[in-house]
């Protein structure tokens, strides 16, 4: 057990019939700020989001949500709790770690085809933490890693991940 402070993700933004499910690591500091995903301003991820599925990227945060949501996508992160100072998921104590239950959410979205990772960190968690405790019948799901759209990731152009993101359409 550690005396280390943690941070808690959100529950999952998810509709009626969700597809896809779009998974992060862990909500940064100003998305904990704020309570919501992908709130740092640089962050790509509703742009990315709006272009894709031509959502009004200037609708307040509660409106985005839902029309993404009904274009059949959900989001979450993969860990509910752990302590990371600061934003970055090269900071993630390890030993602070605990998963969302994806058991109990793939059982109850019985329609997501596939999952894909925002970024590396993400996709390493959850292989880590939570891809264990599934079975056989959600391991068979298509998961494929993304770039990630963080402000931190500048190693490729917004129309570079743009271009990556794309696929989630054929879902």
């Amino acid at each position: 057990m550690t005396n280390k402070p943690l941070s808690y993700s959100f529950p999952p933004l998810v509709g009626s019939n969700p597809k896809v499910l779009i998974l992060g690591s862990m909500p940064g500091i100003a998305s904990l700020q704020a309570q919501q995903y992908y709130a740092h301003p640089r962050n790509a991820f509703w742009p990315i989001m709006a272009e894709i599925f031509g959502l009004d990227i200037n609708t307040p945060y509660p409106q985005r949500c839902q029309q993404l949501t009904a274009k059949g996508i959900a989001v979450w992160d993969v860990l509910k709790a752990c302590h990371r100072p600061g934003s970055l998921d090269q900071h993630i104590d390890p030993n602070t770690v605990e998963a969302n239950d994806f058991s109990a959410f793939f059982s109850h979205h019985l329609n997501i085809k596939a999952v894909f990772f925002n970024g590396a960190k993400a996709e390493q968690l959850f292989k880590r933490f939570a891809s264990p405790n599934l079975g056989p019948t959600q391991q068979a799901l298509s998961y494929q890693r993304l770039p990630s759209t963080s402000p931190a990731h500048a190693a490729m152009t917004f129309e570079q991940k743009m271009t990556a993101w794309k696929i989630i359409q054929s879902y």
